[in-house]
C-alpha cells in the first residue's frame, strides 16, 4: 500500500484550478437561499411592524405629515438595526458551519493534504479511512479490507465491502467508511454526486427550538395577547370620549406597542449566534447555536484519557519479553537499539500489527522504533492482504502481511488481557504477564500486549479472536499529562461540575496518571463488564460515586451516559473515535476533538475542540454560564423598562386624569430605538462576572426565571412607575401645562433607563464595582441617549415635532432625582444578598 500509494502524483495547484474553473466546486447548490429576502418577510411579519405601519398611515390619513415622516423614518431605523442584527448573527452561524465543515485527504503534488471537502474537485486522489464520510462519488483506485456503510442511500444498514477488483468499485459522496483505507478518484462532485441529484443534504442542519426559545417564544405571545385585549379596552375608552375612530385607534396603538417586548426574541437569537461566534475565537466550533445554551448548565463532564488528560506523545518506555519473563526499559528511544533477537522480533511483530499508515500515537512510535534497528526493512515487500480492525472486550486487532513469495506475518496487538484469552496459556503463565503488566501500569504506562500465529489459505476466521496465537510479549509506552490539566480539573471542581474520566485503558494505569494530576477518588474505578452486569436501579446509584471508568466500549459508554442523565444530570462527553460516536450523539453536549478526531465523532459531537486543549472546556462552560446569566440581564431590563411605559401611558387614561394621553406613538418608538440596543448590544459585550465560575451550575428547568428574579424585576418597573407618576402629578400640582408635564415625565423615564442599564450589570455586585467592568459600549450608548435627548429638549424644530416645552432646571434635577432613586434601592437588596454569603 505505501510504495504503490507513492505512484500516486495527484492534481498539481494549476491541475486544480483547471478542473474548479471548468466543473465547479464540491457543493449541493440547492442549498443556496436568499437570507436578506427571508429575514425581511419574517420581519414584516412582526407584530410590532405592523403596528408601526399602522400608525405610519393613520398619520398620513389624517395629515399629520410630520408625525407620518418620522414614523417612517424610525420604521426603517428599527428594520434596518433588526436586520443588521440579524445578518450579523447569520454570519457567526454561516462561518461556524464552513469551520465545522468535515475535511478530507487528498493527494495533491506528490504528497497527502488535508482540506476542506468542498474544495475538492473532480480527478482528484482521495484517501478516506475508517469513520470518515466519504466528501464526494469515486472509483476506487487501491484498498485495504475497504468497506462502507451506505444506508444513507440504500437503507441497507450492514457495510458493503470494495476494492478496486469489485464489479461494485465505486463509493458515493455521504456515505461512510465501516472498516480500512482507500484511495479513490473523483468522479463526481457536489449536485452531480449520487446524493446530490436525489436532492439530500448530509450538510443541512435542523436546528429545533430549544425549551428556552420555547418560553421566550409563548412569554412574547402572551404579552402579545394582553396587548390586544387592553388595546381593545383603550380604543374604547378614547373612542367614548372624541368620538374620533382614528385619533382613538392612534391613542390605543401607543399602548400596544408599548406592551410587545419584540426586543426579546432579537436578544436570544443575538446572544447565542455571537456567543457561539466568540466561542469560534477562542479556538472552539459551537455546530448549533442552541449548544450555548446548555454549556452553562453542565453539571458532569465524562472525559477520554489519552489526548485530553495525556499530550498524546507517545513514546516507547519498556518492554517485556515472554520468553525470558524480563522487563527492560528503554534509555534513549533516539538512538539505533542494540537489541537482542527476541527483543527485535518483538518490536518488529508490533509493528506489523498496526496500520501500514500509522495515525495513531502508539503506531507512530512502533513504526519509528522499527526504522532504527539495524536490520532489512521489509515494510515494501509486505502487502496488507486481509486485517481485522480493533474490536472485542477489551480490544485488540489483527493484520496479515503477505510478500510475492507467499510468505505471511499475522501479527496481533490491543489489551494483554485479550492477547492473554487468545493464546494457549497455563494459569503460571497468564498471572506472570499480569503482573508485569501491573508494573509497567503503577508507572502510568499505557500496556499493549503483543501476539504472532500462523494460517494457510484465504478462508480467514471470522473472528480474529478464533486464531490461536503465539503471546510474544508487552509493549509499553509513556504519554505524559497535560501540563495544564491540574488546573483545568480544579476549575471544574470550584465550579460544582463532576469529572469522570472514561477510557480503554486498564485501571491501574489510569488511576496512577489521575493521581498526578490531582483528580479527585482516583481509586473509585468500574469496568466495563462490572458495569455491563449491573441492573439500572444500581447503576444509577454507582455511576454518581464511580469516577474511572475503565476497558470501556461503546455500549458501556452509553450506559453511563443513559445512568447519569436518570440522575437529572447535565453531561458532557469528550471523544475521537469511530466507537465514541454513539455516546457523543447522546450526551446533551458532545465534544470531539479536532486534530486526532474521527469525522464521525465530529459529526455526533456538538462542540469540536480545534486544537485538542481540553483547558477549551473551562472557558466554553465560562462562556455559557456568561451568555445565560447576560441575556438574563438583558431581559430583566426589558420587563423591568416595559412596564412603566405601560403604565404611564394606559393609568392617565384609565383614571380620567387631566393629561390622559402624555405619549404618543413617537416617543414610544423613539423609547424602542434606545431600548434595542441596550438590552442586545450593551449586556451581550458585558464581562463574565467574577463569582460565576465559583457556582454551582443552574439547574436546566422549564422555566427561564425563578418566581424571585421575575418579582425583583416586576418590582424595579413598578416603582419606575411609581416615580413617573409621581413625577406626573408634582407638574399637575405646580400647575404645569401639557408639554412641560410631558416633557418632565419623558426626562424622568429617560434618567430611569439609563440608570436601570447600569443598576441591571449584576443583581450582586454593586453598581460601584460594574463601573469598572470593562464594556466601552455602555459609555457609548449611554452618552448618545444624552446627546439625543438634549437635541430633543434645546433644538426647537425637534422639542415642537415631539410636543416638548423648554423646562427649567429645578425639573431636569427632579426627573434625574427620581430616575436614580426609583432604580438605585436595588443596590439595598444587593448589599443584603452580598451580606448573606
Amino acid at each position: 500500500m505505501t510504495e504503490s500509494k507513492q505512484h500516486l502524483k495527484g492534481l498539481s495547484d494549476d491541475q486544480v484550478k483547471e478542473s474548479r474553473a471548468k466543473n465547479g466546486s464540491n457543493s449541493l447548490d440547492h442549498q443556496d437561499k436568499n437570507n436578506f429576502l427571508t429575514s425581511l418577510i419574517e420581519m414584516v411579519k412582526e407584530p410590532m411592524f405592523l403596528l408601526l405601519m399602522t400608525a405610519t398611515a393613520i398619520y398620513f390619513i389624517t395629515g399629520d405629515y410630520g408625525n407620518g415622516i418620522f414614523m417612517a423614518v424610525a420604521i426603517l431605523l428599527v428594520s434596518a438595526i433588526s436586520l443588521y442584527q440579524e445578518s450579523k448573527s447569520r454570519n457567526a452561524i454561516e462561518s461556524l458551519k464552513k469551520l465545522s465543515q468535515p475535511k478530507s485527504k487528498v493527494i495533491r503534488n506528490d504528497e497527502i493534504v488535508e482540506i476542506l471537502s468542498e474544495e475538492i474537485v473532480l480527478g482528484d486522489f482521495i484517501q478516506i479511512e475508517e469513520g470518515t464520510f466519504i466528501p464526494a462519488d469515486a472509483t476506487i483506485i487501491q484498498s485495504n479490507d475497504f468497506s462502507a456503510n451506505e444506508s444513507i442511500l440504500t437503507g441497507e444498514s450492514l457495510a458493503v465491502f470494495k476494492n478496486e477488483q469489485s464489479e461494485n468499485n465505486q463509493v458515493f459522496r455521504g456515505t461512510i467508511v465501516a472498516s480500512g483505507l482507500a484511495i479513490c478518484e473523483v468522479n463526481a462532485i457536489g449536485g452531480e454526486t449520487k446524493i446530490g441529484k436525489i436532492g439530500k443534504s448530509i450538510e443541512t442542519i435542523i436546528e429545533e427550538k430549544t425549551p428556552l426559545q420555547l418560553q421566550i417564544g409563548n412569554f412574547v405571545k402572551k404579552m402579545s395577547l394582553v396587548g390586544l385585549v387592553i388595546f381593545g379596552i383603550v380604543w374604547g375608552i378614547n373612542y367614548y370620549n372624541s368620538k374620533n375612530i382614528l385619533d382613538s385607534l392612534l391613542k390605543a396603538l401607543t399602548l400596544a406597542m408599548s406592551i410587545i417586548p419584540e426586543e426579546i426574541p432579537v436578544a436570544f437569537t443575538t446572544f447565542m449566534a455571537l456567543g457561539a461566534w466568540r466561542l469560534m475565537k477562542m479556538g472552539i466550533i459551537v455546530k448549533q447555536t442552541k449548544t450555548v445554551e446548555t454549556l452553562g448548565s453542565a453539571t458532569v463532564i465524562c472525559t477520554d484519557k489519552t489526548g485530553t488528560i495525556t499530550q498524546n506523545k507517545m513514546s516507547l518506555a519498556q518492554w517485556y519479553i515472554f520468553s525470558s519473563n524480563e522487563i527492560k526499559d528503554i534509555k534513549n528511544e533516539n538512538e539505533s537499539p542494540n537489541l537482542n533477537k527476541e527483543e527485535q522480533e518483538l518490536l518488529s511483530i508490533s509493528m506489523w500489527a498496526s496500520e501500514p499508515i500509522p495515525f495513531d500515537g502508539m503506531e507512530i512510535a512502533l513504526h519509528e522504533a522499527y526504522s532504527k534497528l539495524e536490520i532489512t526493512d521489509e515494510r515494501t515487500n509486505f502487502q496488507l492482504i486481509h486485517e481485522y480492525p480493533l474490536d472485542g472486550k477489551p480490544p485488540m486487532m489483527t493484520h496479515v502481511f503477505e510478500n510475492q513469495e507467499g510468505t505471511r506475518i499475522i501479527a496481533a496487538k490491543g489489551a494483554p488481557e485479550a492477547l492473554i484469552a487468545s493464546s494457549n496459556l497455563s494459569e503460571k503463565e497468564a498471572d506472570q504477564i499480569l503482573a508485569a503488566v501491573e508494573s509497567m501500569a503503577n508507572k502510568s504506562f499505557r500496556v499493549l500486549g503483543v501476539g504472532v500465529t500462523e494460517f494457510s489459505g484465504n478462508n480467514f476466521p471470522k473472528k480474529q479472536q478464533d486464531f490461536a496465537f503465539h503471546f510474544k510479549g508487552l509493549v509499553a509506552f509513556y504519554d505524559p499529562p497535560k501540563e495544564n490539566i491540574k488546573a483545568v480539573f480544579e476549575t471544574f471542581y470550584n465550579a460544582g461540575i463532576l469529572v469522570k474520566i472514561v477510557t480503554g485503558d486498564n485501571a491501574v494505569t489510569t488511576s496512577t496518571i489521575a493521581k498526578q494530576v490531582g483528580f479527585r477518588n482516583p481509586e473509585k474505578t468500574l469496568n466495563g463488564d462490572e458495569l455491563m452486569a449491573m441492573d439500572d436501579a444500581t447503576l444509577k446509584e454507582k455511576v454518581m460515586e464511580t469516577t474511572i471508568f475503565t476497558r470501556m466500549f461503546p455500549e458501556a459508554k452509553l450506559k453511563i451516559i443513559k445512568a447519569l442523565k436518570d440522575n437529572n444530570q447535565i453531561v458532557a462527553m469528550t471523544g475521537d473515535g469511530v466507537n465514541d460516536g454513539p455516546a457523543l450523539k447522546s450526551a446533551h453536549i458532545g465534544i470531539a476533538m479536532g486534530k486526532k478526531g474521527t469525522e464521525i465523532a465530529k459529526e455526533a459531537a456538538n462542540l469540536i475542540l480545534i486544537d485538542d486543549d481540553f483547558s477549551k472546556m473551562t472557558d466554553s462552560i465560562a462562556m455559557g454560564r456568561k451568555i445565560y446569566i447576560n441575556l438574563k440581564k438583558a431581559i430583566q431590563y426589558i420587563i423591568s423598562i416595559h412596564i412603566p411605559i405601560i403604565l404611564i401611558v394606559f393609568i392617565p387614561l384609565a383614571l380620567g386624569w387631566v393629561y390622559p394621553n402624555i405619549l404618543s406613538p413617537v416617543h414610544v418608538i423613539f423609547l424602542e430605538i434606545i431600548m434595542g440596543p441596550t438590552c442586545s448590544i450593551i449586556y451581550e459585550n458585558e464581562p463574565m462576572e467574577r463569582n460565576l465560575m465559583l457556582l454551582k451550575p443552574r439547574p436546566f428547568t422549564n422555566t427561564f426565571f425563578n418566581l424571585k428574579e421575575i418579582t425583583i424585576s416586576i418590582i424595579q418597573g413598578l416603582m419606575i412607575t411609581i416615580g413617573l407618576l409621581f413625577v406626573y402629578q408634582y407638574c399637575v400640582a405646580t400647575n404645569c401645562i401639557e408639554s412641560v408635564t410631558r416633557t418632565t415625565v419623558f426626562l424622568t423615564l429617560i434618567s430611569s433607563n439609563i440608570f436601570l442599564t447600569l443598576a441591571n450589570r449584576s443583581f450582586y455586585y454593586s453598581i460601584f464595582t460594574t463601573l469598572r467592568y470593562k464594556n466601552n459600549l455602555v459609555l457609548m450608548i449611554i452618552s448618545l441617549t444624552i446627546i439625543i435627548t438634549t437635541l430633543l429638549l434645546f433644538v426647537p424644530a425637534f422639542s415642537h415635532f415631539f410636543q416638548f416645552e423648554t423646562v427649567s432646571g429645578s425639573q431636569i434635577g427632579l426627573s434625574i432625582l427620581v430616575g436614580l432613586v426609583s432604580v438605585l434601592w436595588i443596590e439595598i437588596y444587593k448589599w443584603f444578598k452580598r451580606r448573606k454569603h
